[in-house]
């Protein structure tokens, strides 16, 4: 059932939504040019929005290229209509307004539901609940983008009707003080304080995690109670979870938790969201709020006084991914979502953080003299946040904000940290760069950059913008603690440069501990997390400056036995059976250089061609979230 007080279409899939106009799905009507329309302009990225993000790994996406290769098909589909300018907005001013009516928004949804099943997208169940939960929000967000008359007739017939900005470049504004010349940071003293933080991210709680169901199901997530029995010849769904497409009972949470004791004690708790499960195609408010309520509380119990600094994950919402800039107010903002946080986070997180945390996702703070922290709201930056459709420049003016804040700690002589979900090298293009140039400017200022999201254990190295050549920052990708896809449970630990004056506040190493499921779930067996790795003594590093991490990717390149211990702790533990031969070691060392999307120029080095096929084939690269 909906929540008190949300509209249908924001609470749970409305029943027997295909009971609207009954109409052929292929039959000639007028309805069905605007919808092919719409469906020729978003079909191969919205219909994986109508299904699960990550049931599959999928691939990065150039959507400005995509727009301009389509644009030229479309104005020789419709040039035979000789559609005039004022034809063209009256035409698309009374499809926006017809679409926004409720028999067309669930003559859409059976339409989607149609294709969905046509194309075998996902079974038939789950196109259903999906397209029923997300059509709402995607009739909204077309009409006021691919098909609002400027943008479409713009799209249609050329500039002079219109102006089709879709994904469009963009630039923030960067002060006029001179950079600093950089200043790469010393090496702390002998005996200098080191503080220990600890990170969470994607933990990924599934409330119907039920053991001995399939793991193996039909549905982008199994493990659950609607996933039935698996074949006698397997073995069902684990207790503390399993290899699979599967998410992680609560229990396992609470073990991770309670059993921090050996890698700590914590100075601080950097979190970087993704707290619900995977079923995103049949998710409430209500469900949401569960989610972050419980494990909240489950964080409060077992780290106690240590301070604990949240970021928002794409999860989180409902539908996935689905993250309207401020100015999209009433019951389609994200308003309940951020209330609740600011709610639930309040005992961590003072005044001004909450103020803006309110507003946009994101904030400020100052947890010790001389280090600033910055939670960045990584969806406004996402290329699966369909609102963003509307208008992707600077969404919530939060780059610039963000721009002000280093720009403030440069004055103060101060450092920072940054936390997010999304990596900056996942997000679109124009966010990506600008967010690369904010890196380059203020190289000086920042000492960490600390990202989730793709689950798995990696980095993204920053170079100076002149010359691409010259390592000045890295963000840290950490492992997931879900299990989600095949993998062991796990986390993070960073020892940081500690709480002193004059501290670096960089990272100087880290750590990451995992559950061993094959040992866990032996019958009688306890859960025992153990440290899989230290990075340094690992790798062989000097230290953990963004030099030694480049160093370590052109290492890989050429020692095949480097590259596969890195390989199997970016899996943390579990690698898959398949070998990564050439192709995918190629690729997997390319993300590690690529903060910058859509920015092949970043692994020139590793092929010998630049611009051949074979090194313009590293992008795009996968992800599991």
């Amino acid at each position: 059932m909906p929540r008190q007080g949300v509209s249908p279409g924001q609470g749970r899939p409305r029943s027997g939504r295909e009971q609207g106009p009954d109409r052929s799905l292929w039959a000639p009507s007028p309805r069905l040019l605007w919808v092919s329309l719409a469906m020729a302009l978003a079909l191969s990225d919205s219909l994986v929005l109508w299904v699960p993000a990550g049931a599959h790994p999928l691939p990065a996406k150039g959507y400005p290229a995509k727009s301009s290769r389509i644009a030229p098909q479309l104005r020789e589909a419709f040039g035979w209509w000789n559609l005039t300018c004022p034809a063209c907005k009256a035409l698309f001013t009374a499809i926006d307004f017809g679409l926004r009516k409720e028999p067309s928004v669930a003559w859409v949804g059976s339409v989607a539901i149609k294709l969905c099943k046509l194309l075998k997208i996902a079974p038939p169940a789950v196109c259903q609940s999906a397209v029923q939960l997300f059509e709402d929000d995607m009739v909204e967000v077309w009409t006021r983008s691919v098909l609002s008359p400027s943008e479409a007739c713009g799209l249609l017939l050329g500039s002079s009707c219109g102006h089709w900005d879709i994904f469009s470049s963009w630039n923030i504004s960067l002060p006029t003080v001179p950079k600093p010349s950089p200043q790469p940071p010393k090496p702390p003293a002998p005996g200098s304080p080191v503080s220990r933080i600890l990170f969470l991210t994607d933990l990924h709680w599934d409330h119907d995690y039920l053991e001995g169901t399939d793991p193996d199901c039909e549905n982008p997530l199994c493990c659950r109670r609607d996933s039935g029995l698996p074949p006698a010849s397997r073995s069902g769904a684990g207790y503390w979870g399993e290899y699979s497409k599967c998410d992680l009972p609560l229990r396992t949470l609470e073990s991770l938790l309670s059993g921090l004791g050996p890698a700590g004690p914590f100075d601080m708790v950097y979190w970087t969201g993704d707290i619900p499960a995977h079923n995103v195609w049949h998710q409430s408010r209500q469900d949401q709020l569960r989610a972050l309520t419980t494990v909240t509380a489950l964080v409060k119990k077992f780290l106690g006084p240590v301070p604990v600094y949240p970021a928002v994950g794409n999860h989180e919402s409902t539908p996935v991914n689905g993250f309207p800039p401020p100015f999209i107010e009433g019951n389609q903002s994200s308003r309940w979502l951020y209330e609740a946080m600011a709610k639930a986070w309040e005992p961590w997180l003072p005044a001004e953080a909450l103020h803006t945390l309110r507003i946009g996702g994101f904030y400020a703070l100052s947890p010790r003299p001389g280090l600033r922290l910055i939670s960045l709201n990584m969806n406004f930056c996402s290329r699966e946040n369909f609102w963003l459709l509307i208008n992707s420049t600077d969404p919530a003016g939060q780059l610039q904000w963000l721009v002000g804040e280093l720009q403030a700690a440069e004055d103060r002589g101060d450092k920072v940290h940054i936390i997010g979900h999304i990596p900056p090298g996942h997000c679109l293009k124009s966010w990506s760069w600008n967010y690369y140039r904010i890196v380059n400017r203020y190289e000086n200022t920042l000492a960490g950059q600390f990202f989730g999201h793709t689950h798995v254990d990696e980095f993204e190295v920053f170079y100076d913008e002149e010359t691409l050549s010259r390592p000045l920052s890295v963000a840290f990708l950490a492992p997931s603690a879900t299990t989600y896809i095949s993998l062991n449970p796990g986390y993070r630990v960073y020892q940081i440069d500690g709480n002193y004056s004059g501290s670096s506040h960089v990272v100087l190493d880290h750590e990451t501990y995992i559950l061993n499921l094959t040992q866990a779930n032996e019958p009688g067996a306890t859960p025992h997390w153990q440290l899989l790795y230290k990075a340094r003594e690992t790798y062989g590093l000097p230290n953990a400056l963004p030099a030694a991490w480049h160093d370590l990717v052109y290492r890989m390149r050429s020692d095949m036995r480097l590259f596969q211990t890195f390989w199997f702790l970016y899996h943390k533990g579990h690698p898959p059976s398949e070998p990564c031969g050439t192709p995918c070691r190629l690729a997997t060392l390319c993300a590690q250089l690529s903060a910058r999307s859509d920015s092949p120029a970043l692994c020139r080095h590793l092929v010998p061609d630049a611009s051949t096929p074979d090194a313009q084939s590293l992008w795009p690269r996968p992800l599991f979230c």
